[in-house]
């Protein structure tokens, strides 16, 4: 049974760190201090005009999760929510569980006192996995590039 839930802080925020951990070794072969994880992640849960997390359980096993922030875009006076942060463990892949999980996210925004005028989400060019599986989801590749520069 898959269940699919808003993440708390005093249950989950340990294992969104180490998912957070696992994702960045796997996608971007980063090795994430878990201690600076467990904050980050409780910096969200402090802040929550800032985000959110969702988390899916499979037979009570966290099997899967993401983080939302939210864009304010004067163009359409709503928000994008941006899907950063998304872990599915190895064993759970290819079982739709970031489909459900986009699912939830859209009944969600309808619910929402600020209109949410879509979702966005960036990935690493070459994981090509999370590509179809995105595209499997209803998303599209947008023609935008991302730019940053990391201050600290």
């Amino acid at each position: 049974m898959v269940d699919i839930r808003v993440a708390n802080a005093e249950s989950d925020a340990l294992i969104l760190a180490e998912h957070n951990c696992a994702m960045a070794l796997e996608t971007e072969n980063k090795l994430l201090d878990l201690e600076v994880a467990i904050l980050g992640v409780n910096g969200l849960f402090k802040r929550p005009e800032f985000g959110f997390y969702l988390v899916a359980q499979v037979n009570g096993t966290v099997a899967a999760t993401l983080m939302v922030t939210y864009e304010w875009s004067d163009w359409r006076n709503g928000l994008f929510w941006w899907i950063q942060s998304v872990y599915v463990k190895p064993q759970f892949r290819r079982q739709g569980l970031y489909r459900g999980m986009y699912e939830q996210l859209k009944t969600m925004a309808l619910d929402q006192e600020t209109p949410v005028c879509g979702f966005r989400l960036y990935a690493e060019t070459d994981n090509v996995g999370a590509h179809a599986t995105y595209v499997d989801s209803g998303m599209h590749v947008c023609e935008y590039l991302m730019f940053e520069e990391e201050t600290a």
